[in-house]
């Protein structure tokens, strides 16, 4: 899907739209001729029976009527093998032109350099990646309909030529007016249409948020809350819809009232030619039946219309989400050479970080204890590079992160945060991660996490498959199988944060000396208040204020340092 990254800036729903259409433009265009075939030959057949009347059956000669008669079979056998095909081509055309724009708004989403749900909830982005990507969709299918549409007025208005200039004439000059009023009555749906998108998106964004807090909010008695807050919001979003479905039937209503009038006063005038005795009783029969077909063409122009004003909405949707700024710099370096794995954090400072400087040695085990969540919270986004720092600079092994490709950066930098989700497949798979490792070569991950022991529990071992989100576990089993998928993962650096806060104190003992012999020789940050864990760490930090507030042994600090007890100990 050529709609280009998030670092273009230029992304508009108009873009979107074009875009779509010329990816889609051999379906389109194979569509659209197969659809003004078939528009062609319903628009001959009034004109055919027409001539039936006035050459075989007035005239009462056999030949003549055989020879029409064939001539309409074959017309009838030709519209309808255009229009199947050109209908199955037309709706490929959709779903292909919606399964793009999802690749797309996916490859935006999971772009290294983030950005993307920046202020939006996890189902928004998913009601702009179903919803919004299948009305763009169906605008690509609604194109042939389109062209087929006005090769049939065209083609209605050179017979009717033909018939009477008159009633040629009035069809010519007639149609861009209708067609004028029809995108002049479409605009308010396109603008109730984009509302009701947005209340939808948020809906469903605030129904995933709550079901996957569904526990805590049972735990601490908030259900009622939780339901009043989804009430209004669903309520909110049936009003939107409500009120774009009325805009379509009042769009749909206007549009066939119109169109009804116009093709009136074509059979009015016809009507009145024939008694005039301009035109004769088949080219009246003819006339009044072109007049009755065009209503098909402009019941798919209203069609094609509202296709065009829901597709602008939902297209100036996606083209948000595709032109959502990055949250770090691209950087265009790689590491030269292996990862030692010294970091170093310089000056750093974002959100509640104050000045931060600390160097870590390769190789090493640190423990960093923050008594402010929000300090751990915008550490783990800088060491990860999901944001770059307002002032001061993280190093690996000497180069700035902002220098680094941030792909780069993950390799080398693998931060497992404290809510990692898992995935509704087997045990290893979770702790396998899309790698080829089988159960020998994980077997060590799974043992410094003691998540073996949670293999044991289940029916099927590691092959058991696991519920949405792992939540047939416990909590500290949960914990346990996303410590050893990060520790399967075996990064140059390792930041985990609090990975053992529902583990009992025997088996968070077990995994802190485990971990340390796993990581040997690989840099290792712990970012926790765990005891067992930083009694196993060669060295702890302590930020208090979002500053260094102390260093040292973690043996040390709790003797000498009442802070530092009260956060650890308490």
């Amino acid at each position: 899907m050529p709609l280009g990254g998030p670092t273009e800036g230029g992304h508009t729903g108009a873009r979107v739209l074009r875009s779509t259409i010329r990816a889609q433009r051999r379906r389109i265009a194979g569509a659209s001729l197969l659809g003004m075939g078939h528009q062609a030959c319903e628009a001959l057949v009034p004109v055919v029976i027409g001539v039936i009347i006035d050459r075989a059956v007035v005239t009462g000669d056999v030949g003549p009527l055989l020879r029409w008669l064939l001539v309409l079979a074959v017309l009838f056998l030709v519209l309808s093998t255009c229009y199947r095909t050109a209908a199955r081509i037309t709706d490929g055309a959709g779903e292909h032109a919606a399964h793009g724009l999802r690749l797309a708004i996916g490859t935006r989403v999971l772009d290294p350099r983030g950005g993307a749900d920046a202020g939006r909830l996890p189902g928004a982005l998913t009601a702009v990646a179903t919803g919004d990507a299948t009305r763009v969709g169906a605008v690509a299918a609604a194109v042939p309909y389109a062209v087929s549409a006005l090769t049939g007025l065209t083609v209605s208005a050179v017979m009717l030529l033909r018939v009477s200039v008159p009633l040629g004439l009035l069809v010519l000059l007639g149609v861009p007016p209708l067609l004028w009023l029809g995108h002049r009555i479409s605009q308010p749906l396109e603008q109730r249409s984009e509302i009701e998108q947005e209340r939808a998106a948020h809906a469903s964004g605030v129904a995933a948020d709550l079901v996957a807090g569904l526990r805590v909010l049972k735990g601490i008695g908030a259900e009622a809350a939780a339901l009043s807050r989804y009430r209004r919001t669903s309520q909110d979003s049936l009003a939107a819809a409500l009120r774009a479905a009325r805009s379509r039937a009042w769009h749909d209503g206007a549009s066939l009232a119109l169109t009804g009038v116009f093709i009136a006063v074509i059979g009015l005038v016809g009507a009145h030619l024939a008694m005039n005795g301009t035109i004769s009783v088949g080219e009246l029969v003819a006339a009044v039946g072109l007049a009755q077909y065009l209503l098909g063409p402009f019941q798919l122009l209203t069609y094609v219309n509202g296709e065009f004003a829901l597709g602008r909405a939902s297209a100036d949707r996606i083209a948000e989400v595709l032109s959502s700024p990055p949250a770090v710099a691209a950087g265009a370096a790689v590491p030269t050479g292996p990862v030692a794995g010294r970091v170093r954090l310089r000056g750093l400072g974002h959100g509640a970080l104050r000045g931060v400087d600390v160097d870590i040695a390769a190789g090493s085990v640190i423990g960093v204890v923050a008594k402010d969540p929000a300090v751990a919270h915008d550490l783990l986004l800088c060491l990860g590079r999901e944001l770059d720092p307002d002032e001061g600079a993280v190093e690996l092994d000497g180069v700035p992160l902002t220098e680094l490709d941030p792909v780069s950066v993950r390799r080398a930098i693998l931060v497992a945060h404290h809510d990692a989700a898992l995935f509704e497949t087997s045990l290893l798979d979770n702790v396998r991660a899309g790698t080829d490792a089988d159960e020998d070569a994980l077997a060590p991950a799974l043992s410094a996490a003691a998540a073996d022991d949670v293999a044991r529990t289940l029916p099927d071992g590691t092959a058991t498959v696991l519920t949405e989100r792992g939540r047939s576990l416990s909590g500290g089993q949960r914990q346990r199988v996303a410590l050893a998928r990060a520790l399967a993962a075996d990064p140059p650096v390792l930041v985990v944060h609090d990975p053992t806060t529902a583990v009992d104190t025997v088996t968070e003992s077990r995994i802190a000396s485990r971990l340390r012999a796993l990581r040997d020789g690989r840099t290792t940050i712990l970012v926790t208040t765990s005891p067992a864990l930083l009694a196993a760490t060669d060295r702890v930090v302590m930020l208090d204020g979002g500053a260094v507030a102390a260093e040292g042994h973690h043996g040390e600090l709790v003797a000498a340092h009442e802070a530092y007890r009260s956060a650890v100990l308490a």
